[in-house]
């Protein structure tokens, strides 16, 4: 790939590829730049932010010195990146890892970029900027002790290597203070550039040989983890690919799952719909628990479930929509004066919707403790106890309007709401039968067959041939595919749904959200790959493999997702690495190899 103009547009989110080390996420774009990594935690204000905030947000800067080509992968079942650059007089390599221990994560973060000349001379430069982080504090050099540190409010920078040659650099329009210096590459030659970051603490400086081996070391781990992952069914490369996408948003301190990596890249161009997606929702874990299990990843399926329920527990009686990744409420909406992704605001931390009533959210936690008994595990007392609770207020609350999947702010009776409050009731009757929840399951079983009885009634327009998205609406909502895979229905109705929503929502094998959104926003990624297993679910298994086949290839070159694609051109918008996304890739793909077999990708 060509190295970009300087009059392309901004930080075009496919460029990016990201790299973690189960506490924070780094975003490398295609000239070698970092311009997210939040420190010392993936919710954490960004001191390297320049992907919301291009004048003050902070970068990490590696690129050779003129023109130059791109080519650049993951090394194989790692989240390690190999970006080579290519020139008129030389290669050369890079290699990007946020490091792990011996012993597993380090008590700091550790980015290493290490760069290996293959053929001729490149000259590289570099920086690391150290940024405001949302116009919180302001960066500041320390030179004391002879060491190379970057200060910005407790967040501490230090910067080590070998024969990388680093000096301050001056202050730029609306920038502090930097690092930043550059060298020659040759054949067989290695240099290293090395940051680590600590908030609130000492910094610890690594002596960089330990670093180079700890790149190795960081490379063998997540070869480890992928050794454990069970998979090689249809479309095998894209969901290995999804599933260590995941991995980088499981919060190794707790067992949450983040919904994503960033937040306020907007959904729409127009601007007003960006969120922070660096949160734990309910959804997102239960269908991460199910990817986990089918893949036979033991250690993160115990650790997210005990997350999950000691979570609720601590924050109860009720039941919310998403958590804080340290398992606490999220405490609202605060907005940051800087410009936002081109411009677009608002800049946030927090999320509006957690204060919601989302029925559904109840389907997700019955889903989730269903699938970790059905695989052979067991739950405890308080558990039992605790989901005996919710099933009766599930009975109590069913009748009542919500918000809904998509969080939107008109309270209605939302037909996928009432069909996840069916399967919360079907799951709570199957966990009571074996054992693992005391109550009444014939009065669940009962109630689900009113809930059903409902959806049949009020929730389906035989003048739309479809399920609708709200009780006296005909508008359409393409999250009632989800109830293809719960099994709430997989005959007629859900193949009919399928042709309309097809017909008004469909662009190509991509998918909008609901009724209008076409008008305000791009396709959703995981709504496309819902309706690829729906039509395997409804017997049309040659449709459904069609679209899987080609939507896999929709991500971009190192196979990530954001939350959406302009069908128009491939771009993405929203945040990314999108859970929900990969998610949907994963979930598609187990369930289609379920119902037609491993042979499903030769069809």
């Amino acid at each position: 790939m060509p190295h970009p103009t300087s009059d392309a547009p901004g930080h075009d989110l496919r460029d990016y590829a990201p790299i973690g080390d189960g506490r924070t996420v780094a975003l490398i774009g295609m000239r070698g730049q970092i311009d997210w990594m939040p420190l010392p935690g993936i919710d954490d204000l960004p001191i390297f932010g320049r992907l919301l905030d291009d004048d003050a947000g902070g970068c990490i800067e590696l690129e050779p010195v003129g023109d130059y080509k791109v080519r650049r992968r993951y090394l194989a079942r790692t989240n390690v990146l190999i970006t080579t650059f290519m020139t008129e007089t030389g290669q050369a390599t890079v290699t990007d890892a946020l490091v792990t221990g011996v012993a597993g994560r380090l008590p700091w973060a550790e980015l290493a970029r290490r760069v290996d000349g293959l053929d001729g001379e490149v000259e590289f430069r570099w920086r690391v900027q150290p940024g405001t982080s949302l116009k919180t504090a302001a960066p500041w050099y320390d030179d004391g002790g002879g060491r190379s540190i970057l200060r910005s409010g407790l967040t501490t920078i230090g910067v080590t290597g070998t024969g990388h040659g680093p000096s301050p650099v001056g202050s730029g329009d609306g920038e502090g203070p930097g690092l930043g210096g550059g060298f020659r590459t040759a054949p067989g030659s290695r240099h290293l550039l090395v940051v680590v970051g600590t908030h609130d603490e000492p910094i610890h400086f690594p002596d960089p040989a330990n670093v180079d081996r700890g790149i190795d070391r960081t490379v063998d781990a997540w070869r480890t983890w992928s050794k454990e992952f069970s998979y090689d069914g249809p479309w095998a490369t894209h969901v290995q690919r999804s599933a260590l996408m995941l991995k980088l948003l499981i919060h190794s301190p707790t067992g949450a799952i983040a919904a994503a990596a960033t937040t306020s890249l907007p959904e729409s161009l127009e601007g007003g719909k960006n969120w922070d997606y660096r949160l734990a929702w309910v959804r997102d874990l239960a269908y991460t628990l199910e990817a986990l299990i089918g893949f036979g990843l033991r250690e993160e399926t115990h650790a997210a479930i005990s997350w999950l329920l000691r979570t609720i527990r601590e924050n109860g009686p009720d039941l919310h929509v998403m958590y804080t990744l340290d398992g606490g409420l999220d405490d609202g909406v605060r907005k940051y004066d800087v410009p936002g992704w081109r411009g677009i605001g608002p800049v946030v931390t927090g999320n509006p919707a957690h204060g919601q009533l989302q029925l559904g959210v109840y389907g997700d936690l019955f889903a989730i403790c269903r699938a970790y008994v059905d695989a052979g595990n067991a739950l405890d007392v308080a558990t039992g106890r605790m989901l005996e609770m919710f099933a009766d207020k599930v009975c109590d609350l069913w009748r009542n309007p919500d918000s809904g999947m998509w969080e939107l702010p008109e309270v209605r009776h939302y037909t996928s709401s009432k069909m996840g409050c069916w399967q919360a009731l079907r799951d709570a009757a199957h966990l009571a039968e074996l054992g693992q929840v005391p109550g009444s399951s014939a009065r669940w079983e009962a109630e689900a067959e009113l809930v059903r009885a409902w959806v049949d009634e009020h929730g389906w327009s035989e003048s739309r041939g479809a399920y609708v998205m709200a009780q006296g609406s005909r508008d359409l909502d393409a999250s009632v595919l989800l109830h293809a895979f719960s099994g709430f229905d997989r005959g007629e109705r859900m193949s009919r749904t399928i042709d309309a929503l097809t017909g008004e929502l469909g662009e190509g094998p991509h998918l909008y959200r609901y009724t209008g959104m076409r008008e305000e926003e791009a396709t959703f990624v995981a709504c496309s790959f819902w309706r690829a297993a729906a039509l395997v679910c409804v017997g049309r298994h040659d449709e459904g493999v069609a679209a899987m086949d080609e939507l896999v290839t929709t991500g971009n070159d190192v196979g990530m997702f954001a939350e959406m694609i302009e069908p128009a051109d491939g771009s993405f918008l929203g945040n990314l690495p999108q859970a929900l996304s990969h998610l949907a890739l994963i979930r598609s793909a187990l369930l289609i190899r379920e119902l037609v077999g491993d042979d499903a990708d030769r069809l």
